[in-house]
């Protein structure tokens, strides 16, 4: 993809890592992403889709599976925590996350054809088929097991793009080495069809750059 008008996308300039992972989302079907905090890693994958016209798919992991059924309320009000960097992403590239984002209370802007963002958590994915013009932004992927991977991917359409975004010093898993965020980087790593991604520059400041140098 070649660079926008002065170096800027949706009015960021990108760096020599970002540029090379936007590009690895137009020209790859699936992008493995292992980024640090604040790199821009969920606003660049929800800019392409934007500039690709695809219907973007936002799923997440609540970390443990029953967590969503014991909390009290909607499955969108459950959700709705873990859809912040979405929405923020959305904010990013002057998108109004409550018209774009299908929701139970956005059903106008749904009958009118102007929502192209689903958030979902994975434990809803169960029986799901992804299919069609639509990228599929698989969040903190560090947070999902083997399992839960395995169950998104195999999901996946060869029509659809899928960008897997995860930090491997970020696991919030009781047993982080269940992770299957590294495990499926290095099994799809040598597929023609994907590319790995390292974006290292926290732009959020030196404490959060301290605080992310912290190992397990």
């Amino acid at each position: 993809m070649p660079l926008p008008k002065d170096n800027m996308f949706f009015g960021l300039k990108l760096t020599n890592e970002q540029q090379e992972y936007a590009d690895s989302i137009f020209d790859n079907q699936i992008t493995f992403v292992n980024a640090k905090a604040g790199t821009g890693k969920t606003t660049i994958a929800v800019a392409c889709a934007s500039i690709m016209q695809r219907e973007l798919v936002y799923i997440f992991s609540p970390v443990e599976e029953k967590a969503l059924g014991f909390t009290p309320g909607t499955v969108e009000a459950k959700e709705l925590k873990y859809t912040v960097p979405l929405r923020d992403a959305l904010l990013k590239i002057n998108e109004d996350p409550s018209r774009v984002i299908e929701s139970e209370e956005n059903i106008e802007n749904m009958k009118n054809g102007n929502t192209w963002v689903k958030a979902m958590s994975h434990v809803f994915a169960r029986g799901t088929n992804i299919d069609g013009n639509k990228l599929v932004i698989i969040d903190e992927a560090q947070n999902f097991t083997r399992g839960e991977l395995k169950k998104v991917l195999t999901r996946i359409h060869n029509s659809v793009k899928v960008v897997v975004i995860g930090h491997e010093m970020q696991c919030d898993l009781p047993d982080p080495k269940k992770s299957g965020f590294l495990p499926y980087l290095e099994h799809f790593e040598n597929q023609d069809y994907a590319k790995v991604c390292n974006l290292t520059v926290n732009f959020r400041g030196e404490l959060a750059n301290h605080a992310d140098q912290l190992s397990w």
